[in-house]
């Protein structure tokens, strides 16, 4: 008989056969907490049937002998095929004996409808820390033999779309390696769904009526509710706008709804998942009762001894006989298993999410750069400078005494895609060479492991996301012999009005950007994009040294590797802008000499005034790249202090001959408190466009040092009085007629202030690659929510 593992019964050891989220969810049922029961249809069911029942058929031809010699650069064949793919598994036929099991399982259910989930599996040494939230979708079906056997090949056809092969194809993951199990659950009158976002200051619940699909979908703003950890009382609720909700129903669904939601017919059964519209009443009624919320809240304080403090659940509230009860539906944070056996040793700041165990390597001074680190170690300094870039992309992660959220440090560990803790007091006083630990860098927690866990399950148990920490598979199936390389293509997505941008400085992250619908690239850190081409030395020096033609090819060289990757989307270059002090091991020279250990440095357009010499040859970088065919570049001043600066840069860009190609725009960062005053001076001047710089405008409105650990508390980037500050400058450049973008670490780190900045008018907004999405999701609410209510306006 065909194997099936019931939530109640999983164990560790079963986790490549049942994927995370079934186990995730057995792991809670077994402390006692309630969860919709079910089974998993097992990984190696799909293998099986791949291997056996399509063995006739031109699927497994396909991918084994990969006949079609495809172009990795013809996104249109890659689709026809992948459709190919999709269509022989859709109308194949299951096997007599699968079938028979399945449906002799849910018949104790006795419910009209089902819900089949798809649950990955990673084996533990692939290194995959990206977010698979949305690549597999579930699907819902009338409880009926054909509908069932239809669900379940849907399941297992999204493995073979084009957005899934491109997917693990640019995250260097054999397709083999990825065991897909099938997670069975009835659905039942469902009242209210939502999820539970918790951190150490507060925790987060957000609800709508109907089942959750409205909120992945980005179809409803939800209620927002606000309770303190501490004491678990209610803060602040916000309503949200809640115009549809989503059941399961006999009844058929409009044809063109589907078709306006370009919603693949994959991945959803239209005969039984209809949309209602909520009658007005319902609308601005909060979702949550009282008790309903007094229950979440007393849930999410006992969540904090199996998934610490920072974590995510999502919840339903179904209606049984004469109550309503609540149940766990997703958990989206590491349960750590053998959490007893780890000693917590200290917390710091989480500066860079995802989780990585590996042995300590100790720096004592930071200014001497070890050239050749052993890979994958996590590197414990007092201070990590911008000038270890290039060699941090050997490590595993890093741990350090000072430094902010806000910190070149942080910075650097975000654009690299690896975990970081920072402002960890004597952090290397507390471990020995060749310690083994673990960095968590969402909470910033610390663990010390035993020496001989080196493959100790560390479960990254997202009900979406798949991360590093798996069970190690023990060998591939044979379905999969080879598949043709895939092109980087975005993902399609619904449009929004306000631009999504990245912010970059490696070219190894370009491909992860493109696989996100981005509009361009909204900042190019040049002080960290040239690191990996000075060889240690000072721009000034090369140019001193006679090397600057040299050094010039080498930076336009650098320069093209993005604007090529992005044409015609803009790149939005930002000259240097560095403090001597952030870069000890560089031979200075120019203007920098005996310059004290200060906040601010002589950084800027200032710097330039001193001495062109750098931003001369960048310009001119900038220049080879329009010559060489490319109109996409553009220009942003860093840390402009006064209107006579930008007029000296400005003579500087005309004379370079930049302003002779039309799409060729120059910007100024808003970092500086006196753009708030000057704004309408710049303009005249000829600025073209802001860029709000939240860290720094931060850190000088409020006087806190972002680079201070000790302050990190208090350099807050959603203060009333930095808010202000930035509603200020966008009406200022609304009134001007210019665009403004927004590029700190602000949107990112407090997603629901886009809703804010949405409203006051940001033109875009750019984030480092690992905030796209969310940041995406955020946008998108906020601009629904402001169509609804304007529409509402409308009505009356």
């Amino acid at each position: 008989m065909d194997k099936l593992y019931w939530l109640n019964e999983i164990k560790p050891s079963h986790r490549t056969q049942v994927g995370d989220k079934a186990l995730n969810l057995s792991i809670m049922m077994q402390h006692g907490y309630s969860v919709i029961p079910g089974f998993v249809i097992a990984a190696n069911i799909l293998h099986e049937y791949l291997e056996k029942d399509l063995a006739s058929q031109t699927l497994v031809a396909e991918l084994a002998n990969s006949s079609l010699h495809l172009d990795v650069d013809n996104w249109r064949q890659l689709q026809q095929v992948a459709l190919h793919l999709r269509q022989e598994i859709i109308s194949s036929n299951l096997s007599e004996s699968l079938i028979n099991t399945i449906n002799l399982a849910v018949k104790s259910w006795e419910t009209p409808y089902l819900i089949f989930r798809p649950t990955v599996a990673l084996p533990y040494d692939l290194d995959n820390r990206e977010n698979i939230s949305g690549l597999y979708e579930s699907v819902f079906c009338r409880n009926e033999e054909k509908e069932i056997a239809l669900a379940l090949k849907r399941i297992w056809s999204q493995l073979f779309s084009a957005k899934s092969l491109l997917y693990w194809h640019k995250s260097k993951i054999d397709l083999r390696s990825i065991n897909l199990g099938v997670l069975v659950q009835p659905v039942n009158n469902i009242i209210a769904s939502g999820c539970l976002n918790a951190n150490s200051s507060r925790w987060e619940i957000q609800a709508t009526w109907g089942l959750g699909v409205a909120i992945n979908w980005g179809e409803v703003q939800p209620d927002v509710y606000y309770v303190e950890p501490k004491t678990g009382t209610l803060s602040e609720q916000h309503l949200g706008n809640k115009i549809l909700a989503y059941r399961c129903e006999n009844a058929a669904i409009n044809e063109a709804y589907w078709e306006h939601r370009q919603t693949s017919v994959m991945t959803v059964e239209r005969t039984c998942l209809q949309v209602c519209i909520l009658e007005e009443e319902k609308q601005q009624q909060y979702v949550l009762s009282e008790p309903q919320l007094q229950q979440i809240t007393e849930l999410a304080g006992k969540f904090v001894g199996q998934l610490g403090e920072e974590y995510s659940v999502n919840w339903t509230f179904i209606q049984e006989a004469d109550s309503i009860k609540l149940y766990l539906t997703k958990v989206s944070k590491p349960i750590n298993i053998n959490r007893l056996s780890r000693n917590s040793l200290i917390k710091g700041i989480g500066a860079a999410t995802g989780q990585q165990q590996g042995n300590v390597l100790i720096i004592e001074n930071s200014q001497q750069i070890i050239e050749q680190l052993p890979k994958g170690i996590i590197l414990v300094a007092s201070v990590i400078t911008p000038d270890w870039l290039p060699v941090l992309q050997q490590v595993g992660g890093f741990i350090t005494e000072k430094g902010g959220l806000t910190s070149h440090a942080a910075i650097i560990a975000r654009e690299l895609g690896i975990p970081a803790v920072v402002g960890v007091n004597k952090v290397t006083k507390l471990f020995q060479n060749g310690d083994r630990i673990l960095i968590d860098g969402d909470s910033g927690e610390i663990h010390q492991l035993a020496k001989d866990t080196g493959e100790e399950h560390i479960h990254n148990l997202n009900m979406e996301d798949v991360s590093t920490s798996c069970a190690r598979a023990t060998e591939y199936p044979p379905w999969v012999s080879s598949l043709p390389s895939i092109p980087h293509t975005s993902i399609s997505l619904p449009m929004t009005t306000t631009q999504l941008l990245v912010n970059l400085s490696q070219p190894t992250m370009i491909d992860k950007a493109l696989s996100f619908p981005v509009d361009g690239v909204g900042l190019l850190r040049s002080e960290l994009m040239v690191l990996s081409i000075l060889n240690r030395q000072n721009p000034y020096t090369w140019i001193k040294d006679g090397r600057g033609e040299e050094l010039l090819d080498l930076w336009t060289k650098k320069i093209l590797d993005f604007v090529r990757a992005f044409s015609p989307r803009p790149v939005y270059y930002r000259s240097l802008d560095w403090r001597t002090q952030e870069l000890p091991s560089l031979h200075h020279g120019g203007v920098e000499a005996a310059e004290p250990q200060t906040a601010l440095g002589q950084r800027g357009t200032f710097s330039y005034l001193l001495n062109s010499d750098v931003f001369d040859m960048e310009l001119t970088a900038l220049s080879h790249v329009q010559h060489a065919g490319y109109h996409n570049i553009r220009l942003i001043l860093p840390f402009v202090r006064t209107v006579e600066e930008f007029a000296f840069c400005r003579r500087k860009v005309e004379q370079a001959g930049l302003t002779d190609i039309a799409e060729f725009q120059l910007w100024i960062m808003a970092e500086v408190p006196s753009v708030l005053f000057l704004l309408p001076e710049y303009v005249k001047a000829g600025v073209q466009g802001i860029s709000i710089g939240t860290n720094d405008l931060t850190q000088l409105l409020l006087g806190v040092d972002r680079d201070q650990a000790v302050l990190a508390k208090s350099f807050d980037e959603h203060h009333p009085v930095v808010m202000d500050a930035i509603s200020r400058l966008i009406e200022m450049a609304r009134k001007a007629g210019i665009p403004c973008s927004i590029c700190g670490q602000a949107p990112a780190l407090y997603p629901e202030i886009i809703t804010k900045l949405v409203e006051w008018g940001i033109t875009s907004i750019s984030v480092e690659p690992e905030a796209l999405q969310r940041t995406y999701q955020a946008i998108l609410r906020a601009e629904q929510s402001l169509l609804l209510e304007a529409a509402r306006r409308q009505l009356r």
